[in-house]
Parts: structure tokens; sequence; C-alpha cells
């Protein structure tokens, strides 16, 4: 089994994680890391759409057996579950941790030592859920967790609501990008993350996240080591409009991109104002969604579990 080097080592290295650590931290004086652009000033103890300010929140931390088998292995992929979220779905699944606020405050140096310890207990990546809001204090703690001796590959595992420009400060960061492609629809995403333009940022965002490390790559022993991953979870009443997302993900990023889709919807939080949405998707459902990834003409689709 050949040994993979995570593209942070590299960056660390040559002094430019230094200069993204710096960078990252100012944009918090003007928040602008998310399609949201609140323009406050997170330094100063202010708080957006995220509920966060200088310092990231946790809600858990631990080897996850759930993910696709390709971050699991034996030993689990080592995810740390952000508290707050930008996207504020209506149905999430996490709605304690993303609307409610569960979580601990953790510094740069505590959020490091939760990804050393994650690394010790044999995950086999570190995987980011939620980061879109804290991306400053993720290089922050990356930084010193380096200096201890962190050497397991990156995971962003994100809603796909994400800035090109705050991805850029991750390029040579993020080995395995995994963003969830929600909708399709405009008024959809309005309707239920208060996001028209959802649609359109996830767009750029996976590009940007495709331009920087391509198809996922997995080694011989079955673990990924780079590259993307899109989810897409089924809707009821293919209300997530797959057939679009699936054709352009074929035509705009690759036919061979690794797609997941998940038949896991349940209705929480507020779905049962949305009668659409207060139901789970058929049987029927979710095999028009695998349907129509394969005559987009995917190719790669992760086996799904139920």
């Amino acid at each position: 089994m050949s040994f993979y080097r995570p593209i942070y080592l590299k960056t660390y290295q040559c002094g430019q994680l230094q200069e993204k650590v710096e960078l990252a931290a100012k944009v918090l004086q003007n928040c602008t890391l998310c399609p949201r652009k609140c323009h406050i000033n997170r330094l100063a103890g202010q708080t957006g759409i995220c509920k966060t300010a200088q310092r990231a929140w946790v809600s858990s931390y631990g080897p996850h057996f759930g993910e696709e088998a390709p971050l699991v292995g034996r030993n689990g992929s080592g995810t740390i579950f952000f508290t707050h979220c930008n996207l504020l779905c209506n149905f999430c699944q996490n709605f304690d941790i993303s609307h409610q606020g569960i979580g601990t405050e953790v510094t740069a140096a505590q959020l490091a030592e939760i990804m050393l310890n994650l690394q010790q207990r044999g995950c086999h990546n570190i995987n980011f859920v939620t980061p879109s809001h804290v991306v400053p204090q993720i290089l922050a703690a990356l930084q010193i967790a380096i200096e201890h001796g962190l050497s397991v590959p990156l995971i962003y595992n994100t809603g796909a609501y994400d800035q090109v420009e705050t991805l850029k400060m991750l390029d040579g960061v993020v080995d395995i990008y995994m963003p969830d492609f929600k909708f399709w629809n405009p008024e959809v995403a309005k309707r239920t993350c208060n996001a028209p333009d959802y649609s359109e940022a996830a767009r750029r965002a996976i590009q940007e996240m495709h331009r920087q490390v391509g198809d996922l790559v997995i080694d011989a022993s079955g673990i990924a080591q780079r590259g993307l991953l899109v989810r897409h979870l089924v809707m009821p009443g293919g209300l997530a409009g797959t057939s679009d997302i699936m054709r352009w993900i074929a035509r705009n990023i690759s036919t061979n991109t690794y797609v997941n889709i998940m038949f896991q919807y349940r209705p929480c939080g507020h779905a049962f104002e949305m009668p659409e949405l207060a139901k789970r998707p058929s049987a029927k459902d979710f095999s028009m969604a695998v349907q129509a990834a394969k005559q987009a003409g995917i190719t790669r689709l992760d086996k799904p579990f139920f």
C-alpha cells in the first residue's frame, strides 16, 4: 500500500499555511466567508446567520462508521461536528446542533487537540462536518496540529453553500471535498433555507473544489486519499431536482465523479411546516434518483445503505 502525504504538509513547510491563517482571520473582521455575506466583525464578538463569533463551537467528535466506505475503512472517519450552520435547512437532521446551538466553544489549541486525538485513535482522516462558517478557525488549529504530528487527510464535509474566495484559502489544505448538492430549484432553496441563490453558489463552489483536488482517488486498500465526493439527498416527490443536478455534474464536473445518492431523509426540525417535506421519500423516489444519475452518465455511485 502506498503512503499518502496530505497536501497541507507541503503548504505548511513552504510557509503558505501561515499566510492563509492570517488572510482568513482578516475576513472575520467583516465576514464574507459564505454567500450570506453578513459583513459583521466576528473578532469583536458580533454574530450573523451562523451565530459564531471569533471561536468555533464543536458539538461532538469521534470515529464515525456511517460515512461512505472509502472514508470509513477499518477504523472510522474522524468526524468533528461543528455547532451552528450558515445554511440552516428547515428539515435538518442535526437540528439541535445547527439551529439550537448545542455544543461547546473551543480555542484553536483545543480544536487541534481534537484532531490529534482522532488520529491517535486510528481514524483514516479528519472529517470537518459543517465547516463553511469556521474556515479561519480550522486553519489556525491545523497549524498547531501539524506542529504536533498531524498527518492524515482532511475532509471538508459541507452543504455546498460556500464562497469560492473562501475555498481558495483551502487550496493546498483540503485533501477531500465532500459537498452535498441539495437543491436545483431556487424556489425550493428559498422555502427550505432562505437561500434562493443556493444552486448557483453550490455550482460555483463544486467547480472550484474539483479544480483543486480532481476526481476521488482511492488507494489499493480502499481508502480515499484525495478528490471530490458529491452527496445528494433524495427528497420526497423529487423536490431536490435530482435529474438536473446529475446532468450538471456529468457535463460540468466529470462523469467519473464519485456520487453518493442518499436515502436517509426523514422529517426533522420544521419540516412538518411544509406538507411536501412531512414524509419520507418513497422507494420509487430513490430508484428514480439512481436512474437519473446513470442516465446522466455518472459511473461511480456509492453503494447505498439504509
